[in-house]
């Protein structure tokens, strides 16, 4: 069909939207494809939803490949389902909650796993109705602290969310293979390189996880490559613990260590005034960094946890975040630490001279988690837990004994993968995401089926989403140039641009003719016919708009001679009209 810009809800804007921090929240506000509405929370326009409603469809032909039917549930959902899962409580300040006139709870639903799994336990009852996986395209609501980056990181967004149900392990690692191919071959046909890494499961629970990212350097996820091929988001890093050391002789020494507030001017001060049992001088790495955090848990529970990790590192938010969560994590108060008069500021350690301060055998009440690095055997240079005092040639294993091992210090380029090779760091973006989530919902929501021999057996699940509106703004990212937007033909909101320019009725009359003839062979056209506008107006938004291949009707008009111009390489020839068609439509 034909669309006349003439007539087309449409306004482009020549500068910038002042809250835009990326290319592609520009160049869609700016094109007329997006407006905000609030912080997160966007329009959609006449191009953008033809560009949205492309990736939908190649979603689509791709879930139908891989055996997967389309429902559709309501964003607003009662508060039951989640109350049985407990996600009411874990999902915490993240989730738009509401009541209606009757006082009765309601959510903006940011994921739909227990409806998925209530609608199937409504329906089926047997083995024999699954292997089954269905799946829907719905706006999404998550009360995100600081949205950002256009529709990269918003309030409100469209998302694809899968879920297959099985009656076995087997079935689940098939339909988990199945969905996981459909991905690959979505993002192979959107044109968008992606990294398949290893992924913590956060709320979502389950066992396996997997992330697809784009790399890029405006992602928010940080993800490890080794040259042995290994990858994972670096909240799912698995550092590579050493071997056991034997148990030295001897005793932990303390010192005195006045004006040492940060590690480097405690390592300064052991070189300068304590002699090291080993060779060569000391360093960060001798140290261990306790850190205490306070657990903020869904239930309102305040919990101070300890954490050590080597004092060459900090760390990381990110990795916390997911190895505590659902809990919240914040650095402990002057309130917390007046409680737990054990720990000495500045100075925390799990060894004094009056016996064990954190771990197994202390009574601090305090869970004391190390990093992987602290095995038993190795010595390391610590508070003392007195005021300005340090202890070197505490041992793990022999002065004290954690209450567990925690992955969550920073990773460094070269630090080694669980594959024996290095790593480096890489910015990308998460554009899609499975997980088998196993029984977790399907217990919690009572969802079992009869097996062969008439036994109650529970459904396992896997958990599959891609998101529409992120990968929108991730393509644009991808395809532009200084003019404007340059889409893919996968995606871009018409086949070709006509733009019909001059004074006289040559230009039009012709232009008229073309765009007849492109939509009698099965093209979709825009048709800047739009009178009084001049040709520079009208190229600029032709290249604003993106539309990859351009047809210009203008000063050869008089003579049947039209302009083909690729948006993407910027060519330009001067064919006869009728060839100009036979090659967009050929």
């Amino acid at each position: 069909m034909v669309t006349r810009l003439s007539s087309f809800f449409f306004r482009s804007l020549r500068e910038d939207p002042a809250d835009a921090e990326v290319v592609s929240h520009r160049l869609l506000v700016r094109a007329s494809y997006i407006r905000r509405q609030a912080p997160g929370i966007f329009a959609w326009l006449p191009l953008g939803l033809r560009v949205k409603a492309k990736v939908e469809q190649i979603i689509r032909e791709e879930m139908a490949a891989a055996g997967a039917q389309e429902v559709h549930f309501p964003a607003l959902m009662p508060r039951e389902p989640y109350e049985a899962t407990n996600r009411w409580t874990e999902y915490g300040d993240g989730i738009f909650r509401l009541q209606d006139r009757h006082g009765a709870d309601y959510l903006l639903a940011p994921t739909h796993e227990e409806a998925f799994t209530l609608l199937v336990k409504d329906l089926y009852s047997s083995y024999k109705d699954l292997p089954l996986t269905i799946y829907q395209i719905q706006d999404k609501y998550r009360d995100e602290a600081r949205p950002r980056a256009g529709l990269l990181r918003g309030r409100e967004f469209t998302m694809k969310d899968a879920y297959s149900f099985d009656a076995s392990d087997e079935g689940l690692d098939a339909s988990y293979q199945a969905q996981r191919d459909a991905y690959e071959r979505i993002f192979q046909r959107l044109g968008m390189e992606y990294v398949i890494v290893k992924a913590d499961a956060g709320a979502m629970g389950g066992s396996k996880s997997e992330e697809f990212l784009h790399p890029t350097p405006i992602g928010e996820d940080t993800f490890v490559r080794s040259e042995g091929g290994y990858t994972a988001n670096v909240e799912a890093f698995e550092t590579r613990a050493p071997e056991a050391l034997p148990i030295p002789d001897g005793a932990p020494v303390v010192f005195d260590s006045p004006q040492t507030p940060t590690i480097q001017t405690l390592v300064d001060h052991l070189n300068a005034h304590v002699e090291k049992p080993a060779a060569g001088e000391w360093t960060a790495a001798d140290t261990l960094k306790n850190v205490v955090l306070a657990l903020k848990h869904p239930d309102g529970r305040r919990e101070l946890v300890v954490v050590a990790v080597p004092g060459d590192r900090d760390v990381d938010d990110k990795r916390v975040e997911a190895a505590f969560a659902p809990a919240e994590v914040e650095a402990a108060t002057e309130a917390d630490f007046a409680k737990h008069s054990a720990l000495v500021k500045g100075y925390i350690g799990p060894w004094s001279a009056a016996g064990p301060v954190l771990g197994e055998e202390s009574a601090s009440g305090i869970r004391y988690l190390v990093d992987p690095r602290v095995v038993d055997g190795t010595a390391w240079v610590t508070g003392a837990n007195e005021h300005e005092k340090h202890v070197h040639s505490v041992v793990a294993g022999r002065d004290f004994t954690p209450d567990g091992v925690i992955d969550v210090a920073t990773v460094r380029e070269g630090d080694i993968a669980p594959d024996g090779t290095p790593i480096t760091l890489e910015r990308g973006m998460e554009i899609g995401h499975v997980f088998q989530l196993g029984r977790k919902y399907a217990e919690s929501l009572g969802l079992k089926v009869l097996d062969q021999n008439g036994k109650l057996v529970t459904v396992t699940m896997g958990s599959y989403g891609i998101g529409v509106t992120r990968i929108l703004a991730a393509i644009a990212e991808l395809n532009n140039d200084d003019k404007g937007l340059i889409w893919p033909a996968a995606v871009a909101p018409f086949d070709v641009h006509v733009v019909a320019t001059g004074k006289g009725d040559d230009a039009l009359n012709l232009g008229e003719q073309v765009v007849a003839e492109l939509e009698a062979g099965g093209l979709d056209v825009l048709f800047d016919d739009r009178p009084k506008v001049s040709p520079g107006v009208k190229f600029g938004d032709a290249e604003l708009i993106g539309v990859p291949q351009l047809l210009v009707v203008g000063r050869g008009a008089a003579d049947g001679q039209v302009e083909l111009w690729d948006r993407r390489s910027g060519e330009r020839e001067v064919v006869p009209a009728a060839e100009a068609v036979a090659r967009l439509v050929g």
